[in-house]
């Protein structure tokens, strides 16, 4: 899938991140009540919203046990979502392409994904995704870091998600911070877009989650993701209501558009439509597009299939 010029770094500025208070309590209520959908969300509307979080989607698998056929069947359904006969009518009756946005995969497999997708023809359609930089936790050396985008990307990988260095950020070093994210930038170049993951659920609190936001963008983030999804807290609405006031901070100091993307408990059609919810009421319909929007997931789909199959198949019969 083709992409326009990734972002550039911007000069680091400590003012954007200073004299930040957050209240959690008012997080929580206004996460709440700006992710309450509007009106009754079942049958097409439902399919709606479902087909709608399905185009948006980093089908992912990150198991030890990740082997090339598992990753091939990864593709297989990131690619044909659903049955033969109502793929068959979504190819005949509707615009709209119905696949998700990437896979996301280990370096090691890079490889498999994009073979398996050349194969189907979805080069073209379907990003894949690496994590990098000593994911999980990101407690590698620098340098081992680098090399490990360079060599997803040799391997195919037209996204990166890195992970950063929560040592730095419990210690507030966020210059520091921001000189190896701008590293991390420059190894994936002009057209390698650059997902880095804050693991809010290590960041220590919600200040620290605004402002690794803030440095993240600086350092030319395309996008701002909430987690690994193997910390004990991942995705949750108020941190991404947070990331999204520092995204929204952001584009007002300096006019970009950045992406934001939920990881790590994110498994039914009911938890896309509140973050869906979320995101249409504070940034605006303007985000929900792959280029700007993506879950992490690895179960959603399956949640996505079930509802979609039962709807069409009953009308289809």
């Amino acid at each position: 899938m083709g992409y326009t010029k990734s972002q550039s770094p911007i000069p680091f500025e400590p003012k954007w991140i200073e004299n930040v208070h957050l209240n959690l309590t008012n997080i929580e209520y206004i996460a709440a009540d700006l992710s309450s959908s509007q009106g009754k969300v079942s049958g097409w509307n439902e399919v709606q919203w479902a087909l709608t979080a399905l185009r948006l989607t980093d089908l992912t698998t990150l198991a030890g046990d990740d082997s090339t056929s598992n990753v091939e069947r990864l593709c297989l359904q990131a690619a044909y979502p659903f049955s033969s006969k109502v793929m068959r009518y979504f190819e005949e009756e509707s615009s709209k392409k119905v696949h998700t946005a990437a896979v996301c995969v280990y370096p090691s497999r890079v490889k498999d994904a994009h073979e398996k997708l050349r194969r189907l023809n979805k080069l073209d359609q379907i990003n894949i995704a690496a994590v990098a930089t000593g994911f999980p936790s990101g407690q590698y050396p620098l340098e081992t870091r680098l090399a490990e985008i360079s060599m997803a990307i040799e391997f195919g990988a037209t996204e990166i998600d890195v992970v950063l260095n929560r040592h730095l950020v419990l210690l507030s070093q966020w210059e520091q911070l921001y000189d190896e994210l701008v590293q991390m930038r420059k190894v994936c170049g002009e057209t390698v877009h650059l997902k880095t993951i804050l693991a809010i659920g290590e960041c220590g609190s919600m200040e620290n989650v605004y402002k690794a936001s803030m440095v993240a963008m600086m350092a030319g983030s395309d996008f701002i993701k909430t987690s690994t999804g193997k910390e004990t807290i991942n995705a949750t609405l108020p941190v991404g209501l947070v990331m999204i006031w520092a995204i929204q901070d952001f584009k007002r100091h300096t006019g970009r558009l950045i992406g934001l993307k939920p990881a790590g408990g994110v498994r039914s059609v009911t938890d896309a439509v509140a973050w869906l919810s979320l995101i249409k009421n504070t940034l605006g319909d303007e985000w929900i597009t792959p280029e700007l929007f993506r879950f992490g997931a690895s179960g959603l789909v399956d949640n996505i299939e079930k509802h979609v199959d039962g709807r069409f198949c009953k009308t289809l019969e």
